[in-house]
């Protein structure tokens, strides 16, 4: 799980696209409780996946909760995430 911690935290904040698996993604990280908690939505172009989580963390450790989906979903999602450049 700290690979994809890490992996999470290395994601830019605010609103981007990125290649997950070849398809093309519009992502939001967003940080909230000064930096104690984050959410990230996802969401396929084509509209066929959306990935939803929320990462707290604790004093003890770090949680990842998806909303309605299982946690494997949404490790694979945040290791294989590739946010595109800037400028596409």
């Amino acid at each position: 799980m700290p690979d994809v911690i890490a992996a999470f935290h290395a994601l830019p904040s605010g609103t981007h696209t990125a290649k997950y698996q070849g398809a093309r993604y519009v992502f939001s990280k967003t940080s909230f409780a000064n930096g104690k908690s984050w959410k990230l939505v996802a969401e396929q172009l084509d509209g066929s996946n959306y990935i939803s989580l929320n990462l707290y963390a604790l004093q003890d450790r770090t949680v990842i909760r998806p909303c309605e989906m299982s946690l494997s979903k949404v490790c694979d999602f945040i290791l294989g995430l590739r946010p595109e450049p800037e400028d596409q």
